[in-house]
């Protein structure tokens, strides 16, 4: 019995000790902040179909979006499986804490700001480097999720339409046929991402040196960083909820 009250009082010291790991990185790699530039991305998305669609489909978009976009369920689902998914926050949390992790963190940031997006409509500028700096940039795009991550942001924004069409209109995309073309629009921008994945990491990273470059490699091809990295695509596929109905987020 004194084993067992033991045991149940060590557990109950360490959940709050990792609650506060798993909020500090949440915070630490970006997620919030990230989020809200997604929201920017959103709202851009829906002045775009303003002038283009009637106003009843329009505000049945609005009215879709703002629910399956709402940033304190977003946060709780991409939460939630980050929790479920990563058993130990603490190394993640110990990278993203030091000096190269939050200058990875920063120019990840700036990437997605709403007037750098707008900057970079029209495409990345060409960036030259040497063939170690290559070589690296080679390393991180086999070890983070950009492709996958990328394709579940496009596919969430582009899918804000169809969703406010088929609340519309049931029945109009039938569920196998709804998947099938989810899965297909995927791979086709998965492989766009890829054939450029390179010179986008070496845009988005440019600010790092080749050290802290080298460094953040290793970290991603870590075994903690493989775990984590595994864990945010999981956690980004929670938040944007890409292929569910407005049922289903209730």
């Amino acid at each position: 019995m004194r084993r067992l009250f033991s045991l149940l009082l060590m557990m109950i010291c360490t959940m709050p000790v990792w609650a506060d790991s798993l909020d500090q990185l949440y915070r630490a790699a970006g997620w919030p902040d990230q989020r809200a530039h997604f929201t920017d991305a959103v709202s851009a998305a829906q002045q775009r179909y303003r002038s283009s669609l009637p106003p009843a489909v329009y505000q049945a978009l609005i009215n879709n979006s703002n629910q399956r976009f709402q940033a304190e369920a977003m946060d709780r689902r991409a939460q939630a499986q980050l929790r479920a998914k990563l058993p130990n926050p603490s190394p993640a949390l110990s990278f993203f804490q030091s000096p190269v992790g939050r200058k990875v963190v920063a120019a990840e940031l700036l990437a997605t700001r709403k007037d750098q997006l707008a900057k970079n409509a029209q495409g990345l500028p060409k960036i030259q480097a040497s063939d170690n700096r290559l070589l690296v940039i080679g390393h991180l795009a086999q070890a983070l999720p950009a492709r996958e991550a990328g394709a579940e942001v496009s596919l969430a924004i582009a899918g804000v339409a169809a969703d406010s069409l088929s609340s519309m209109i049931p029945g109009l995309f039938g569920g196998g046929q709804a998947q099938g073309m989810l899965e297909g629009q995927r791979q086709r921008l998965m492989q766009q991402i890829g054939d450029d994945l390179s010179n986008t990491l070496l845009y988005v990273y440019r600010d790092l040196s080749d050290a802290e470059l080298e460094e953040f490699a290793t970290f991603a091809e870590s075994s903690d960083g493989k775990v984590y990295y595994e864990a945010a695509l999981a956690a980004i596929r929670a938040g944007l909820a890409v292929g569910q109905s407005a049922n289903d987020l209730r």
